[in-house]
């Protein structure tokens, strides 16, 4: 009995102290649960936090450059560092406290600029759009992630450049697909991008000697067919001073481009650049804004010249676009060779491409500029030789009817613009000038090309499309025998509306015929140019379709033939100083550092 007893104690106690170790290990899985569910949490929110912080600092970073894709500049000042973004420590303008909301983390951010802004650089050789000089601004956005209960859970710190790269410094930049397939040799000496898909081809040799960047994809062939020359297509590599040579039997995807050394790069970042609407004669166009003169050919509702403010039908015009009276007498008073004025009105010249006879804004460039010299337009000491900007800019439209119709028959006509500056004794030189116009535009005769005093000057034409006229072409010449152009010269920068192949960008555009003429039929002519030289030095910009024109490109009897094309990239233009007034350009940002502080 005594036994019984003693067994059933020793069992009571082995099976206490089981409990016992049951429950001790119970508790400590709950520990361990509890540690492991706290630090899962915890990474969690850190990974939720980071995540949020990090979008903070990519928002600050894009609204920094789309402040400058405007022709604008940050401005403001920054919180100090220690408790920045608490209480009124939140800074002011481009670089203040802002606050984003990401699920349950509200994140605060702030920007400090570099003192030393800005940077005047070279794009060092390897990187995209090597030797091309850029506005470099250095700046830090710092961005700090709390939760919900007030916890700060990731703090990060981004440094970027945000450089600014003028477009006239490319041979060709297209914001769209890109053909250049000549006839005859072509040596182009620039750098070449396009946002859209490359075509390179030729029927003789095509040479390119600077780097080729294309967001979408190259090929060497045409666009309209699947036809390839085997005729060269040459790359220059500065690392072997030789260039680089490829054929094909047929239209060619190219993917592999290492031989090219650095030189031939495709699928990279699409580059934001402007909207062709800044050409518009509106209060939102900063080239309105920020233009010299702004001149507009008043019509009526039938079409007729309105001659309410002046006989010519040409208004000065305010940055709001009313009419400035005073000024546009003082510009009908000025004498010149169209109708007596220096400015005028045509609706002679029949454009074949168009099917339409074109009214003009026309205009004498030098003329004009005597007009402003001798009134003193500018002011006591401002006169023509003014710097704002990088030199003048004018605008110049057509106001009628049709103004915003496709097509409309409008165009604005350049004239007397071989020298670009006042013929008026004493008259200072003008440092540059930049044409601008939501219309079609005519170059007529030589351009920019006086090579004695006051020499070339930094020129551009922004409009809805680009138009040559030789020096021999007159309104009265409607005949293809008449229409036999003569040599010129022009030297300046474009940018304009380019007709796109198949009229559909991409790959879903291919075979589909109706070539757009390629880069060699950027300007487009109207004259039979057989035997006659077209010099031509400056760059191509392209940034979408033209909005006012339509005509397809047709080659021949009675629309044109082409000159012999003496064309390249003017190398004046990679000096900055060497640039017209408000070169568009593209924006992007280069990032630095980045750093995450565990400190907190």
């Amino acid at each position: 009995m005594r036994r019984i007893k003693t067994a059933s104690g020793f069992a009571l106690i082995t099976v206490l102290l089981l409990i016992g170790l049951l429950t001790s290990l119970l508790g400590a899985y709950f520990v361990v649960a509890k540690t492991e569910l706290a630090t899962t949490k915890y990474t969690r929110d850190s990974t939720s936090g980071f995540y949020a912080a990090e979008g903070g600092l990519n928002l600050r970073a894009e609204q920094i450059r789309s402040i400058f894709v405007g022709y604008n500049r940050p401005s403001g000042s920054s919180p100090y560092d220690e408790d920045a973004c608490e209480d009124s420590n939140t800074g002011s303008g481009d670089f203040a406290c802002a606050a984003y909301q990401f699920g349950n983390q509200t994140v605060n951010s702030y920007v400090k600029e570099d003192g030393s802004n800005p940077h005047i650089l070279t794009i060092p050789p390897g990187e995209k759009y090597q030797n091309l000089n850029a506005q470099e601004y250095r700046y830090t956005t710092l961005s700090k992630a709390t939760n919900l209960q007030g916890v700060v859970e990731s703090v990060l710190e981004l440094r970027f450049k945000s450089r600014l790269v003028p477009l006239f410094q490319f041979v060709a930049f297209y914001n769209k697909d890109l053909e250049i397939l000549p006839g005859p040799t072509m040596n182009l000496n620039g750098p070449v991008h396009t946002n859209g898909d490359l075509y390179l081809n030729s029927d003789a040799t095509l040479t390119l000697n600077g780097q080729i960047t294309t967001a979408g994809n190259l090929y060497r062939g045409r666009k309209n067919d699947a036809t390839c020359r085997s005729n060269s297509t040459r790359v220059y590599d500065p690392t072997t001073a030789t260039h680089l040579q490829s054929s094909c039997p047929s239209r060619t995807l190219i993917t592999n481009v290492t031989a090219f050394n650095g030189m031939v790069q495709y699928g990279v970042d699409v580059l934001v650049v402007p909207d062709p609407d800044i050409l518009e004669p509106s209060t939102s166009s900063v080239y309105n804004n920020l233009a010299d003169l702004r001149l507009a050919l008043h019509l009526t509702g039938s079409g007729s010249v309105d001659t309410t403010h002046a006989t010519t039908g040409v208004e000065v015009r305010n940055a709001d676009r009313s009419v400035n009276s005073s000024y546009t007498t003082t510009l009908n008073g000025c004498t010149g060779s169209i109708s007596g004025k220096s400015v005028g009105t045509t609706n002679a010249f029949y454009n074949y491409r168009e099917a339409k006879t074109i009214r003009m804004l026309d205009f004498n460039l030098q003329e004009l500029l005597n007009c402003l010299q001798t009134t003193n337009w500018f002011g006591t000491g401002k006169l023509l030789s003014d710097s704002t900007e990088g030199g003048l800019v004018f605008h110049l439209t057509v106001e009628g009817p049709n103004s915003s119709v496709t097509p409309n028959g409008y165009g604005v006509r350049v004239k007397g613009s071989a020298t670009l500056g006042s013929s008026v004794a004493g008259a200072p030189p003008i440092k540059g000038i930049t044409l601008v116009s939501d219309q079609a535009f005519y170059v007529h005769g030589n351009f920019n090309n006086n090579t004695t005093t006051p020499g070339w000057k930094p020129a551009a034409i922004l409009a809805d499309s680009v138009n040559i006229l030789s020096p021999s072409q007159s309104d009265s010449n409607t005949t293809w025998a008449s229409r036999n152009a003569t040599s010129s010269t022009v030297n300046v920068a474009f940018l304009a509306g380019t007709d796109t192949t198949g009229n559909v960008e991409g790959s879903s555009g291919q075979s589909l015929g109706a070539y757009n003429g390629g880069l060699e039929n950027y300007p487009r002519f109207h004259e039979n140019w057989t035997g006659d030289t077209l010099t031509y030095r400056g760059s191509f910009v392209s940034l979408g379709n033209p909005q006012h024109v339509t005509g397809a490109w047709i080659y021949g009897n009675p629309y044109y033939t082409a000159p012999n094309r003496n064309w390249d990239y003017d190398t004046r233009f990679n000096d900055a100083a060497n640039l017209p007034p408000l070169t568009p350009r593209f924006v992007y940002l280069r990032q630095e550092l980045f750093v995450r502080d565990f400190e907190q």
